[in-house]
């Protein structure tokens, strides 16, 4: 971190001391968001850190522990193993870790988003308003598929964070939420919905070798309507051109708890012998993803990668194994905000996307109540990183070219 950066951090007082509890379902992440956080703190010099406003601002570790017990039956109790008191404490919790199981009358049952959600609450309340400020970091918003009310209906997502909301919560953090118009549900708290869009170009430019980043060899794909203003931020801040494919569906029936989708129908530029990036926010099945691929391809792409925030997979890999076999997607991208299976990440297809540095920025901000404007505007990041991966290729080319 710069000089300068750190001058900025140590003159402004903490909110309070800095408090990290991860819930087991996001333990991984949580332990090298802590590792940041302690690194960074430990490297500050400065008079003011013998003060008693920065009293237990250099920790080995800021992680709190809590612990969410059981009885037989299934229901659950929240304890925090240490205080609280006083303290600005940061709350994470990935909902979708079905990894995670517990006992229900002798049988293991998989906990679902609703039982994770439940356990968050469990700790909230556990704190018993001790806490000076709680702040929920939920990279995978529970129930943000459930946004919107077409019929009878209920609003999951909004109904979630009023809850939050009524429980002291002060400041929601999330991912790439689905619809972030839903921060409607709480107007007076603050709610920051972060892109990963840095975090995806610099993983791409670091894995993927010989791009050739302009109109003529590249471009950014939406798979659908709804993710539309994602793709044309891709496209506009690396000057490219974009596309966009819409799901015609079947709306007499209801398969699965949606409509089925009878065609995909593309809108945009010729892709022909071009590398296409479509960009989502979230692998549900893959099946669509997939046909978009194949889609592509049939259009004479010459690669295709795809980049979301979240992996969910929940039809397995074997539809992606195929996929990558035959040429039809020639990698996947996701972030570790949510869990992620050991069987995924030997994949030779796939390439996680680490955000446990970009997490530990934001809370080390927000502990000294300072903005995060400059961290979620990442177009300059992303501009000097396609610039210096430009100026390689073009050394590279150079290289290639001088006489033996």
């Amino acid at each position: 971190m710069s000089d300068s950066r750190t001058s900025e951090f140590i003159e402004r007082i903490p909110v309070g001391p800095l408090a990290l509890m991860p819930l087991d379902s996001i333990q991984p992440l949580g332990q090298k968001v802590d590792e940041y956080l302690s690194t960074w703190r430990t490297q500050r010099e400065s008079d003011h850190k013998e003060t008693i406003a920065f009293n237990g601002y250099q920790k080995d570790s800021y992680i709190v522990q809590a612990k969410v017990s059981r009885f037989g039956s299934g229901e659950a109790k929240a304890n925090i193993l240490e205080t609280v008191r006083g303290v600005d404490l940061y709350l994470m919790v990935d909902v979708m870790n079905y990894a995670q199981t517990y006992s229900l009358f002798g049988q293991v049952n998989h906990m679902s988003p609703d039982d994770h959600y439940s356990d968050l609450k469990r700790v909230i309340a556990a704190t018993t308003g001790k806490a000076k400020r709680i702040n929920v970091i939920m990279p995978f918003m529970y129930e943000s598929r459930q946004h919107k009310r077409t019929g009878r209906e209920s609003l999951d997502c909004a109904m979630m964070l009023q809850e939050l909301h009524a429980m002291g919560v002060e400041n929601f953090i999330t991912f790439d939420a689905h619809d972030p118009r839903v921060m409607n549900a709480i107007p007076q708290d603050s709610f920051d919905n972060i892109s990963c869009s840095y975090q995806f170009i610099k993983a791409i430019l670091a894995h993927v070798e010989d791009l050739d980043i302009d109109k003529n060899h590249m471009m950014i794909i939406s798979p659908d309507e709804g993710g539309m203003s994602r793709a044309i931020y891709y496209a506009n801040v690396l000057g490219i051109d974009m596309g966009m494919f819409y799901k015609r569906r079947d709306y007499s029936k209801v398969v699965n708890g949606r409509n089925p989708i009878v065609a995909h129908e593309f809108l945009g530029a010729d892709v022909e012998g071009k590398d296409v990036f479509i960009i989502d926010d979230m692998i549900s099945s893959g099946e669509s993803l997939i046909d978009t691929a194949k889609e592509l391809k049939e259009r004479k792409a010459r690669r295709v990668f795809a980049c979301c925030t979240f992996g969910l997979f929940t039809s397995g890999f074997n539809k992606f194994d195929q996929a990558y076999a035959n040429g039809t997607l020639n990698g996947v991208f996701t972030t570790n905000l949510i869990y992620q299976q050991p069987e995924l990440l030997t994949k030779p297809w796939y390439i996680s996307v680490d955000m446990a540095k970009y997490i530990a920025l934001i809370i080390d901000n927000l502990n000294h109540d300072m903005s995060i404007s400059s961290i979620l505007d990442s177009s300059q990041k992303i501009n000097d990183k396609v610039a210096a991966y430009r100026a390689h290729r073009e050394q590279m080319t150079q290289q290639m070219e001088l006489p033996l």
